[in-house]
């Protein structure tokens, strides 16, 4: 289904209910999984989380988990201490194309049973679940820190815990960070030191408690650009978050300063209120947030001023190639791309061609970061409905704000 965005202007005050964050949600179900006793509120309703649900529940031999990357990574763990339990996990034509062999390998090393059923190093993966009682394992730092977060999910139900050393330089370090954070709260320790990280294995049963998750910052970054760009004065207020947030994108706050975007934290909520501001050009390095890039880089596009963002490497291994699909649609609308396999450089735009269609490449990060251009020019957004494997409310809430959206 294709929506078109008619060009709108929101109102001047506005608010909006987000749902739990995607990546605190299926670290928690996966935890949830391996220790029953906790309950969790608030979990995501997109896709991803449903998916991941489905799939800790499900007592199939095929488990597929369609285009869920974040399941794929924290499952290949998962089902790897499942002690005879034989499971091939697969998903879509685009999750069978991205890599899962260091996150294999590095099982391997800790002695689990994980075999290709098509291609080396890509999903389908058929997994005997065994005890693992090797405890130390190695892995290049800057690979998906999902890598590294399922290794740190299962850590504490192994015999000996988990030593992870990382080489190289740490992508991503927030997200490895929210992994060791979310283990404390049910009472798991760990170490992060260096280039070492340590999971100690836990002895005692917990005593049954409830986790809330917090909201997702990654889709409260779409009504930072649409504050961006609306007019001086509006207001728009997103619940629920903490100004202590174990999220990486939650640096949301900092950058959208440049854009005249200030933050207001109140209990559990926050209001976004656009002032004016001056901004020539701006230079990021996003490697610990790059899953904003999409939508920083549209609304610079938007409000013509050039931009540099670096770090961005693993967005060649996403949903699509982000940095070639962030190209291809902004030169449709009249810009002008330069990108690197881990940078994009965005040259000042001097206007934006109106109803051009956005093409989404199965990416829920496409379709919406190129939303809030409708606040400029109309715009089509094609396969409006992949929106659903992270915030499957999107449209229905932009509508409630002001958008005029013909579906």
């Amino acid at each position: 289904m294709h929506v078109t965005l008619q060009k709108s202007e929101i109102a001047k005050q506005s608010s909006v209910k987000i749902t739990g964050s995607k990546s605190e949600s299926n670290r928690l179900l996966l935890l949830q999984a391996l220790y029953p006793e906790f309950k969790l509120e608030n979990v995501s309703n997109s896709d991803d989380s449903n998916l991941m649900t489905n799939a800790l529940s499900s007592n199939s031999e095929i488990v597929d988990i369609h285009h869920a990357g974040t399941a794929m990574r924290f499952l290949t763990a998962y089902f790897s201490i499942q002690e005879g339990r034989e499971t091939v996990l697969t998903g879509s034509k685009r999750m069978k194309e991205r890599p899962i062999k260091i996150l294999v390998e590095a099982l391997q090393e800790l002695g689990a049973q994980i075999t290709y059923t098509e291609n080396e190093g890509f999903p389908p993966i058929k997994i005997t679940g065994k005890k693992l009682k090797k405890n130390k394992v190695s892995l290049k730092a800057n690979v998906s820190s999902q890598y590294i977060s399922a290794l740190l999910l299962i850590g504490s139900k192994l015999e000996n815990g988990i030593e992870l050393s990382l080489e190289g330089e740490i992508t991503s370090i927030p997200y490895i960070k929210m992994t060791l954070s979310l283990l404390d709260e049910i009472g798991v320790e760990s170490i992060f030191q260096n280039n070492t990280i340590i999971v100690k294995p836990k002895i005692q049963n917990s005593k049954p408690k409830t986790l809330t998750v917090e909201s997702d910052w990654s889709s409260a970054s779409y009504y930072f650009s649409i504050a961006a760009l609306s007019e001086v004065g509006t207001e728009i207020t997103l619940s629920a978050y903490k100004k202590n947030s174990l999220q990486g994108d939650s640096v949301l706050v900092d950058i959208y300063k440049h854009f005249g975007v200030s933050t207001v934290f109140n209990k559990n909520t926050i209001t976004l209120k656009k002032e004016k501001f001056n901004l020539e050009t701006l230079s990021l390095d996003l490697k610990n947030a790059p899953d904003i890039a999409q939508t920083i880089a549209v609304t610079c596009f938007a409000i013509g001023i050039p931009c540099d963002l670096i770090g961005l490497h693993t967005l060649k291994i996403k949903e699509t190639d982000r940095l070639v699909a962030l190209k291809t649609e902004i030169e449709k609308l009249g810009g002008d791309v330069k990108i690197t396999d881990k940078s994009l450089h965005l040259a000042a735009s001097k206007g934006i061609k109106p109803m051009v269609s956005i093409a989404t490449y199965n990416d829920h990060r496409m379709a919406m970061a190129f939303a809030p251009l409708a606040l400029k020019t109309p715009i089509v957004i094609e396969d409006a409905m992949v929106v659903s494997k992270s915030y499957p409310t999107f449209w229905g809430d932009l509508e409630a704000i002001g958008f005029n959206i013909d579906k």
